[in-house]
């Protein structure tokens, strides 16, 4: 049985229930949009808030790791310049020596100098080294500094502690030390100086690319790799690494007088020995490490680390100086509105 159309009278009772006939109202037509864009701003707003808690979060963490940094920093350095105790002072020269910051810089290592003979309580500067070497200039700064500060504090014996490696650079340094001690299989030596570079000249010619370089001043493409080695250059560049040798072989003999072995020929050319090995040639003055240096030739055990460590509060502050402007940087990108199409 069919049911009876209520749509042809509208406002009647409806023949079925016999009551008032509902009209049905039509659905919105953008109801799946709004819909699923309520659903995208509320995910938006909880992403939001989760975001802006770990943003607080990491200015804290920042916070706290800074005032960590300041009370160590401030304590070590309170300890090494008022501290009278009677004292052996270290200062570590650890890595390639550099002028940037990612090695171990002339400028550390003066100011760690400076800050061990400055110390009332010193009796003794132990110089704990374990470098290949680097930067010919900063190793003569500090070389000179070393000479400054044994002209102005000549009672305050300074002497160089070998640990694996010292070589070339690491050496034109304690070269001006009192005395040199070493392990009988630590590495020392490699007096001399390189200059290092690659020719791509005959690649250039297997990828079909021209070398082309315009100067003012015929010298100015000096040893350029994506060019032929000219015969003048290299006699240039090998008179430059001699002049630099020689001021490397003037130091160690101004440092070590007659304590080198000079009728050994290799001494200065670029090899390097073991300790045994070097204490025959002249190249460090005894088997010893650094508490047998404190303990038995300074005849002061008690050690205070001299060596500088700013560099983790520099480290802090520089990570935090990058950090913040990212954090702005997202805050203000939350502030932008998203739109569903």
């Amino acid at each position: 049985m069919d049911r009876p159309d209520s749509s042809s009278t509208p406002g009647t009772n409806d023949p079925w229930t016999n009551g008032p006939v509902v009209k049905k109202h039509a659905k919105e037509p953008d109801w799946e949009r709004k819909l699923i864009t309520d659903i995208a701003t509320s995910a938006i707003k909880e992403q939001r808030r989760a975001r802006r808690w770990g943003i607080f979060f990491k200015l804290l963490f920042f916070a706290y790791i800074t005032f960590i940094g300041v009370v160590i920093w401030q304590g070590q350095a309170t300890d090494m310049v008022t501290s009278s105790k009677r004292h052996t002072a270290l200062i570590n020269i650890e890595g390639t020596i550099t002028n940037g910051t990612d090695g171990t810089n002339a400028n550390t290592i003066i100011e760690s100098l400076q800050a061990a003979y400055k110390s009332k309580g010193t009796v003794g500067i132990i110089i704990n080294v374990n470098s290949p070497g680097g930067s010919p200039v900063q190793s003569g700064l500090v070389y000179d500094e070393i000479k400054r500060q044994k002209a102005l504090y000549p009672d305050i014996p300074v002497y160089a502690v070998i640990g694996e490696v010292c070589a070339s650079g690491c050496y034109y340094i304690i070269a001006a030390s009192d005395r040199i001690y070493a392990d009988k299989a630590s590495l020392v030596g490699s007096i001399g100086v390189r200059m290092d570079g690659f020719g791509f000249v005959d690649t250039m010619k297997l990828l079909g690319v021209e070398r082309r370089i315009l100067t003012a001043g015929e010298n100015k493409a000096f040893l350029d790799p994506f060019s032929p080695l000219k015969e003048d250059e290299k006699a240039h560049a090998e008179s430059l690494l001699k002049s630099i040798h020689q001021q490397f072989i003037d130091v160690v003999n101004e440092g070590r007088g007659d304590k080198i072995k000079h009728s050994q020929n290799d001494l200065f050319s670029g090899l390097i020995w073991t300790g045994e090995q070097g204490m025959e040639k002249g190249l460090i003055d005894d088997l010893g490490s650094v508490r047998y240096v404190a303990r038995e030739i300074i005849k002061e055990k008690h050690i205070i680390d001299f060596t500088q460590q700013d560099d983790l509060l520099q480290k802090l502050t520089q990570r935090i100086s990058t950090e913040i402007p990212k954090i702005f940087k997202s805050l203000l990108s939350e502030q932008q509105s998203i739109n569903l199409q």
